[in-house]
Order: structure tokens, then sequence, then C-alpha cells
């Protein structure tokens, strides 16, 4: 299933995409796509509806595909060549960092640059969604407590990141640096997370053209690790990582994000993002 939220902020609408891509609407047997609705029980309930008796509805502004996201987890330098890239040394555990959920916002909503921000650049990621209350979690076990997979655009200011002292948080925190979606698609009409080509171009040039294939840390052991250290309860987001092609790395000279730009990115079976970068304005971070 691909699970979706649409309609103007404060008035979204559940719903889900057929498989001949109608948007069919949930909101006569949901008030909204929730942690339970992410469960075992909440996906079945779903299974076992007639979608065809569902009614059809056009497609209104994305959203983040579901609510009540208790925790927005990210993996650092969580592929080889992109560590390379970054001249970082290959990480012996993953790096873990956390973005506040408030960063989180519709795929294709904008991207506001922090106020006198020069160092903005785009991250495709892999997103996992927890479905299922995790704690000591073994890692032969751990898919089963995912309830989807999505795109995520793991936003980062590098300046902020790196030169301001302190951990990352400061240049991954920043307003609408965190586009999700388009939908979450439940784990079983994805199958092996390991096997995701992805890829992200700004201003229709192609700079990232990667694969889940090169993780150094695959989906299962992040959710097993990071089970260890914290409970990770449904509507959880885990982001994994990104392949080389991130703006830091371009050579002679790293190249960020400026106003008017364009991002589009994708991952195979689970959609695409676009976003426009906007210089700071408080009205689109609230729009």
């Amino acid at each position: 299933m691909k699970l979706l939220r649409h309609g103007p902020k404060g008035h979204e609408k559940p719903a889900l995409l057929d498989a001949d891509g109608h948007v069919r609407d949930l909101s006569s047997l949901m008030t909204d796509i929730t942690p339970a609705t992410l469960s075992p029980a909440g996906q079945a309930r779903l299974r076992s509806l007639d979608v065809s008796t569902l009614p059809i509805v056009p497609l209104g502004t994305l959203a983040v595909p579901w609510t009540g996201m208790g925790k927005f987890i990210c993996i650092g330098l969580n592929y080889a060549d992109h560590a390379a890239e970054s001249n970082q040394p290959i990480p012996k555990e993953p790096i873990v960092f956390m973005k506040p959920t408030g960063v989180a916002v519709g795929c294709n909503h904008a991207v506001v640059l922090p106020r006198d921000s020069v160092k903005t650049d785009w991250e495709v990621e892999l997103g996992v969604v927890i479905g299922s209350t995790a704690r000591y979690v073994p890692e032969a076990d751990a898919l089963q407590h995912v309830a989807g997979y999505c795109v995520v655009n793991d936003i980062s200011e590098r300046e902020y990141q790196l030169e301001r002292g302190g951990t990352w948080d400061k240049g991954k925190g920043c307003d609408t640096f965190g586009p999700v979606g388009p939908w979450l698609v439940t784990a079983d009409e994805v199958g092996d997370p390991q096997d995701l080509p992805m890829w992200l171009e700004v201003n229709g040039k192609r700079w990232q053209d990667g694969s889940t294939r090169t993780m150094i840390f695959g989906v299962a052991q992040l959710v097993s690790y990071l089970s260890r250290f914290m409970s990770l309860h449904p509507g959880d987001l885990i982001t994994t990582g990104t392949p080389p092609g991130v703006g830091l790395g371009a050579k002679p000279h790293p190249v960020y994000l400026k106003p008017g730009d364009t991002m589009r990115l994708g991952i195979d079976k689970l959609g695409e993002q676009q976003q426009t970068v906007h210089a700071w304005d408080p009205a689109l971070i609230d729009g």
C-alpha cells in the first residue's frame, strides 16, 4: 500500500494510492494516518478493505504521509563512498544524530534557507518508518518492526554542521530541512530494502546516482542497533544515510544551494520529490 496525506495545512485528509494511480479517500474510515494505522493491526485493517469501493478524489498538496512522528533519527556517513568524498573515516558503528520532528514537511514543500546561510546541501535518503515498538531487537527480527519506507531529503547546512562547533544538529535541524514522501510505501510492497536505486538532481543535473546496496549498515542492522539505545515506537522515522554526490564533495569546489534552485529526487518503488529553494521567509516555513 501507498499511504498519503494531502490537502491544506491543518486540514489534511488520509488517503491511499491504488494500483492504477488513483487517490482513494480514507477519511470516512479514519480521521488521519497515525502510528496506530502503521501498526500490524492497523495495516491488516486497511488490507481487508475493498479499495475499489473507496471514493476517488483529486490529489491535493502532499503532506508528511503520517502524523505522530515521535522521533526523526538520522544516520551519518552510512555509504563508504560518501564518507570518502566528505574526507571522513568509515565509521566502525553507526553515527546517530537527530532532527527535530518539526523539520518534516511534505515532499514538494519549499526549502527555506536559514538567514545568512551559504552552505546548504542536499542528501537523498531512504526513510524507514517503525510500525511496532522495538527494544533490544535481534537483527534477524528487526524488519518485522518496520511499517514501511519513504523518500527523505536530509537537507544540511554544512557551515552550521561542521564549522560551528558541537554536534551536527545545528546544521540538520533548520526549518523545512526534512521533506518526506510523497507517500509511505508499506514494507510488503517494497521487498528488500537493500536493493533500491536512488538519485537526486539539482536544476536538471544528476548529482547523486546510487543504491541502498552500498550501505555500510543495512536497515535491519540499524533498527537492531538503535533499539539498544532508545525505544523505537510506531511513527518514528529513521533516515539511513546518503550515497555520494552531495554538494560538499563536488570537485574542484563544493557547490551549494541558492534561491531559485530546484531539487528532484527519488527512490525506486517509493516515488519522487521536488522542492524549490527560497531565501529566508518565515511565511514559507509556516505555509
